[in-house]
């Protein structure tokens, strides 16, 4: 069995973690912990993990709790993790991180949109981008792992094929997404407030959410010339979900038969990748509660633009799904393994 630890296992991210985890059939939790919660059993805060889960939320020791696992998850958020995650690494633990502190290959690219300094930038360049349809054979050498954002994950999985085979303008890309509120995070915030939200929709950040970053860099990765785009943000009042809707100028000529094939050949290896048939458009229902993002897509001749749909739950795919999909990578498990399972029907 694999033993594993959960840093921040009260936010929504650490709490669903715990909840996949514990259906996981190659794994064992060994411990919990939160800064709000010590002493408190995880199921007295989610009383849906009653009798799954028996575990007492404890205070950080990171020199005790690493000798007892394999490998630990950080559900914190950005700003705390690199205080924690070098630490457990001199301790030769394996990390997968959820935070966004180690997603950038540059320290500047990451002070200039989160406006904090890095604390511990030596370790940029050892972390491992863990999305795995992108870098599946470095997640399997890795042992440490930065986990992607929500919004990144369901953009670059729609954007990937058509950026590397060099069919679209690189710099035309409109990325209009929309996001549950878990994504917002546990802590209660006005803009986070039933008043607020219900019966009620709006862009957030725009033209400056740091995910915007994370994009570019990924398709930069794919791309032989910069990129850069506009991404806006809207909360929606959902719980769970992501649709991000893409418009893109093509500078090739391109039926949707030949982008079928084209997606389907990229991703032939990537099993949580699911490809429409038809010119017909996912939904966010058709993943809440599953690993799996959806794709669709429709060329517009009229305008000569690609219009691109992507689905994701951006707790499980976007962020605790996306994790355990890593750890499968590292131990040489099966992908799906503790993940293969359908989204929540209706």
């Amino acid at each position: 069995m694999i033993k594993v630890g959960v840093i921040g296992a009260t936010g929504y991210a650490g709490a669903e973690l715990v909840r996949l985890l514990a259906n996981h059939s190659k794994v064992e939790i060994e411990f919990v912990t939160s800064r709000s919660f010590i002493g408190r059993n995880i199921s007295e805060i989610y009383p849906a993990l009653t009798g799954s889960v028996d575990l007492k939320c404890e205070e950080l020791d990171i020199k005790r709790q690493s000798k007892k696992v394999d490998v630990v998850f950080t559900a914190l958020p950005h700003g705390v993790s690199m205080s924690v995650v070098p630490k457990l690494l001199k301790e030769n633990v394996k990390v997968i991180d959820l935070s966004g502190d180690y997603r950038y290959n540059s320290q500047q690219r990451y002070e200039d949109w989160y406006q904090e300094k890095h604390e511990s930038p030596d370790l940029i360049n050892k972390a491992v981008y863990g999305l795995p349809e992108l870098y599946k054979a470095k997640i399997k050498v890795s042992n440490f792992i930065a986990n992607p954002g929500c919004y990144p994950t369901s953009a670059t999985l729609a954007l990937a094929p058509v950026v590397k085979k060099e069919i679209i303008d690189s710099r035309s890309i409109i990325i209009d997404a929309k996001s549950g509120m878990t994504g917002a995070g546990r802590k209660p915030s006005r803009v986070t407030h039933f008043s607020e939200v219900a019966e009620s929709f709006k862009a957030y950040k725009v033209a400056e959410h740091r995910h915007t970053s994370e994009i570019e860099q990924n398709l930069m990765n794919l791309a032989s010339e910069e990129v850069m785009l506009s991404f806006t943000p809207h909360l929606v009042p959902i719980k769970r979900g992501i649709m991000s809707t893409i418009y893109v100028d093509l500078i090739q000529d391109i039926g949707s038969s030949e982008l079928i094939e084209l997606y389907q050949k990229f991703y032939s290896q990537a099993p949580f990748v699911r490809v429409r048939q038809k010119e017909e458009m996912p939904e966010v229902k058709e993943v809440t509660g599953s690993n799996y993002c959806d794709l669709g897509f429709k060329v517009d001749k009229r305008t000569d633009r690609l219009i691109i749909v992507s689905v994701i739950d951006n707790l499980v795919k976007g962020a605790s799904g996306q994790a355990i999909q890593n750890l499968n990578l590292i131990f040489n498990l099966e992908e799906k393994e503790g993940l293969d399972f359908a989204g929540i029907i209706p």
